[in-house]
C-alpha cells in the first residue's frame, strides 16, 4: 500500500474511531508489534494489547462531541504526519485537545510506529496558528 493511501485511511478511521470510541477499528490500523508513544516522556505502548489498554483508559471519562484531523502530509520512508483537534467533555467539563501524530507505515499500510504530541485546554476552542486547519 502506498504511504499516502495508508495515511489517508489512518486519519479517516481515527476521526470516526475516536468519535465513537471504537478501539477495535483503531487497532486494525496497527501492526501487531506496533510501538505507540503518547507523549515524549511516557513509556511507549508496545503491541496492540498495550495500545488497546491505553485507548480504553483514555476514552473512559471522555464524551466526544467533534473530532477533526487535517489531511496528512506524507514524507519519505513511509512516514506521515497529521494534526488533530477533539472537542469533548471530561468529568462534565468541556475541553479541547489539539495535537499532531507522526506515523511510520510498513509496506502493507499498517502503522508500525506512532508518536503523538498534544495539549489540552478548558472549553471548546479552535487552535490558533495551525499549519493545516487554516
Amino acid at each position: 500500500m502506498q504511504t499516502r493511501e495508508a495515511a489517508e485511511r489512518f486519519v479517516r478511521v481515527w476521526e470516526r474511531g475516536w468519535a465513537g470510541h471504537d478501539v477495535d477499528a483503531l487497532l486494525e490500523l496497527y501492526a501487531e508489534d506496533c510501538v505507540h508513544r503518547s507523549m515524549p516522556f511516557r513509556e511507549p505502548h508496545r503491541g496492540r494489547a498495550e495500545l488497546a489498554g491505553y485507548l480504553r483508559r483514555s476514552f473512559a471519562e471522555e464524551r466526544v462531541t467533534d473530532v477533526r484531523f487535517s489531511p496528512p502530509l506524507v514524507g519519505p520512508g513511509g512516514v506521515a504526519v497529521a494534526e488533530f483537534r477533539v472537542l469533548a467533555t471530561e468529568c462534565g467539563e468541556p475541553s479541547t485537545l489539539a495535537g499532531c501524530v507522526f506515523v511510520r507505515f510498513d509496506a502493507a499500510g499498517a502503522a508500525v510506529e506512532t508518536r503523538d504530541y498534544w495539549h489540552t485546554v478548558a472549553g471548546g476552542r479552535e487552535p490558533t496558528g495551525s499549519l493545516f486547519f487554516l
